[in-house]
């Protein structure tokens, strides 16, 4: 009996690893998640993205605690918005001591952001705490008219719209995140997860150029996967 007590508590460890570290699985999900920006300031310009809704598809397999990968494709929209103070002011009306001017470009475009990813995680019962390392590709793509805006302190500087070139942008974007899946039924579950990006800032336009600053993007997403 004795022996017994003893062999207990290494018997439930042992149960208790195997369900830690096997259960293997191959999944996809489907997720959406909002995407909040900090501006960044450089080359003696402010750069602002706009926060947007987007969505994300992944591919996942893990094969135990360690050995977990994914790749994932998200899309949101992803206006830009740059602004630097001229001096002395473009207006001709202006003479003597002058404030100077805000010019203030925004431009449409939407994000495509394609990732590779090391997934560790664990195993307890139905749910999976799991984190996220990857790497990947953003690319920001301007989608419409951009609209060029100057405002300053007389009241005779008007705001209007002109044509400006612009680019697509390509970066290296650096992830990282935690999560959880929650299994609800044999194949299908929930899925919550923060994923923060890292990445240059874009230059969307040949008017300005970019801040070259490293930008962060902050992903609070929730979804749902199936198991295969």
């Amino acid at each position: 009996m004795k022996i017994e007590w003893i062999r207990a508590p290494f018997l439930l460890l042992a149960l208790l690893l195997s369900d830690v570290f096997a259960a293997a699985q191959t999944s996809v999900a489907g997720s959406v998640y909002g995407a909040f920006n900090g501006a960044t300031s450089g080359n003696g310009t402010q750069q602002s993205p706009a926060n947007q809704a987007g969505g994300m598809i992944e591919v996942r397999h893990i094969s135990n605690a360690i050995l977990g990968f994914e790749a994932t494709y998200s899309f949101n929209r992803a206006d830009e918005t740059y602004s630097k103070e001229i001096y002395p002011p473009t207006n001709s009306n202006c003479t003597g001591s002058c404030s100077p001017e805000t010019q203030t470009l925004r431009v449409p475009a939407n994000a495509h952001e394609i990732t590779f990813d090391w997934t560790p995680s664990l195993h307890f019962a139905n749910l999976r705490p799991f984190g996220v390392l990857g790497i990947g590709l953003l690319l920001n793509a301007p989608s419409g008219r951009p609209t060029l805006t100057l405002t300053g302190s007389s009241a005779a500087l008007p705001d209007y719209v002109t044509a400006v070139n612009t680019n697509t942008s390509t970066k290296a974007v650096y992830v990282y995140g935690v999560g959880l899946d929650w299994g609800l039924l044999p194949h299908f579950g929930l899925r919550i997860q923060y994923r923060g990006n890292l990445y240059s800032a874009p230059n969307l336009s040949s008017l300005y150029s970019s801040t070259d600053s490293f930008a962060h993007t902050a992903e609070p997403m929730a979804g749902v996967y199936f198991n295969f």
